[in-house]
């Protein structure tokens, strides 16, 4: 009898611990587009390297997402412009210059510690160019690549999908291209990252 009890608190119980997992729309995410999702599950973080937050999450959040995140799932990165006046156009060029050389983690660390760590203000592109000379880049290559169809390619499709997400802050999470994860109603970072890998599972 006793077990049969127990059997049934369980059952009762059950409901109630999916429905902690069970989050909403309008309150922890919110639908961007009526269109399809990604061919491919992903997720997908918007930043400024002039961000304090991006910077924190580029140091506590990221490494946990690529080492913990659901198999199968794409991560992506995506800058955005509208932080640091008119510099901001030119981090987000710094971003895609660093990914099409193959130097992205390397560069991404040091802009981000240039601007907060060591206080370095950038003024134009040259003292951007400046910082990937003293990391090991070559300088010719970087001017290739800062004026070249790809960079610029990447940089207006990271505009648009800026645009597109109504991202209005940093740092945050798209999923599947159609999913907008709503930081107001979470309490961790740990949280976050559950609702994108709920997101990204979701049909």
């Amino acid at each position: 009898m006793k077990k049969a009890l127990l059997m049934m608190a369980a059952l009762l119980l059950a409901p109630l611990t999916v429905s902690a997992v069970e989050y909403k729309e309008g309150v922890h995410y919110t639908v961007i587009n009526d269109g399809p999702a990604t061919a491919k599950p992903e997720i997908t973080e918007f930043f400024s390297f002039y961000c304090p937050h991006c910077f924190n999450f580029s140091k506590t959040v990221v490494p946990k997402i690529l080492a913990e995140k659901p198999e199968g799932v794409a991560f992506n990165q995506a800058h955005v412009d509208f932080i640091g006046k008119e510099m901001g156009v030119e981090m987000s060029r710094a971003f895609a210059v660093a990914h099409q050389l193959n130097v992205d983690e390397k560069m991404d660390a040091a802009l981000f510690s240039a601007i907060h760590e060591k206080k370095q203000h950038f003024t134009n592109r040259d003292d951007v160019r400046a910082l990937f000379v003293a990391n090991g880049v070559d300088g010719k290559a970087f001017d290739a690549a800062a004026d070249s169809f790809m960079v610029k390619a990447q940089m207006a499709k990271m505009k648009r999908d800026t645009e597109n997400a109504k991202i209005s802050g940093v740092p945050a999470l798209v999923v599947n291209g159609k999913y907008r994860v709503e930081t107001g109603a979470i309490k961790s970072y740990d949280e976050l990252l559950d609702i994108a890998y709920y997101l990204a599972k979701k049909q």
